[in-house]
């Protein structure tokens, strides 16, 4: 059976007023008469920006997949069902508002992703004992209670999983040589993805390359692979390179931060014109369990014509990074 068609600028319809009750829900309201006609139109789509804006997405002003599930996920608020290790995993904002949460009291429970995985778990569990809870792995409402009323969630505070981030980076070694490394490409950079997984196994790197075109499955080939980084590639139509690492509200990916400004010198470097690394939740970012970075490089026909530096020049940065990964970014 085929997908439903999205909605998209045009269309009318209940469907898209469900789109309208889903941004109203998050603080994005459709106002007028797109509103009231159930209207895919101007408002629409600058509701839709914002909220990618504000999420950490691609700010397109459509209804993706990606767009979609955040707007799902947004929908969820912690205390209103109960949290727990499920297969697929649970995801959305209370299950983020959860790890932050146990992150600010010194729980680890991972990245900040949203995700309801082993890692949350465990710093579940750990808090469930601590407090004197019935440790069932269960965020249910004794567990969100005793969260509250030990005021987790400290805007002040660093979850510990950042803080052990990068201390593990601090103590990692200088040496590329037979570390783990994943590069993932998406469209029509494949033949640069060869070049610089070349280049990186020529100074001694264990790489995977990945094609999937699923954000899903590359990151978790990346999970299974154990790499340490990951580095995806994809060519668009745009005017310049765009540089993304993962960061959510109240978190971010200190080994993808520094990679990516790393990045970002080098491809500058390199003769393109690259705007400043940004923290986003693109799926790639947030479903790596490394540091990951996505670069988004542009105008197509300077990359394509550069191939062999561009490729030099990631190659230059991850040997700087992995030299270095927790110097300051510049």
């Amino acid at each position: 059976m085929a997908k439903p068609t999205p909605p998209g600028p045009g269309m009318s319809g209940d469907v898209v007023r469900d789109l309208h009750r889903r941004l109203d829900a998050v603080s994005f309201p459709v106002t007028g008469p797109e509103a009231s006609d159930g209207f895919f139109g101007e408002r629409t789509t600058s509701s839709l920006i914002g909220f990618q804006a504000e999420r950490g997405l691609n700010q397109h002003g459509l209804l993706d997949e990606a767009t979609s599930a955040a707007l799902v996920e947004a929908g969820h608020r912690l205390g209103d069902r109960h949290l727990y290790l499920h297969s697929p995993m649970l995801r959305g904002d209370d299950i983020a508002d959860l790890q932050l949460r146990l992150g600010s009291l010194g729980f680890d429970a991972g990245r900040i992703d949203g995700i309801f995985g082993p890692d949350t778990t465990g710093a579940l569990l750990e808090f469930q004992r601590n407090t004197g809870l019935v440790p069932d792995g269960i965020a249910g409402p004794s567990t969100v209670r005793g969260l509250r009323n030990l005021g987790g969630r400290s805007a002040d505070s660093t979850p510990v999983a950042q803080v052990r981030e990068l201390e593990k980076l601090r103590r990692s070694g200088p040496e590329l040589a037979n570390r783990r490394m994943a590069i993932g490409h998406f469209g029509s950079s494949a033949v640069l993805t060869t070049a610089l997984a070349r280049s990186l196994r020529n100074r001694g790197a264990y790489v995977v390359a990945l094609d999937h075109p699923d954000d899903s499955i590359q990151a978790d080939t990346a999970n299974q692979f154990d790499a340490e980084m990951y580095l995806g590639l994809r060519i668009e139509n745009h005017p310049g390179c765009r540089i993304a690492y993962f960061e959510t509200e109240g978190f971010r990916s200190e080994g993808g931060l520094r990679l990516a400004h790393r990045c970002a010198a080098a491809l500058a470097g390199a003769g393109l014109d690259v705007a400043p690394a940004q923290g986003m939740r693109l799926p790639i970012l947030r479903g790596t369990r490394m540091p990951a970075v996505l670069c988004s490089l542009a105008p197509p026909a300077s990359v394509v014509q550069a191939t062999a530096e561009v490729a030099e020049a990631l190659a230059g940065a991850v040997v700087a990074w992995v030299a270095d990964p927790a110097a300051d970014p510049s």
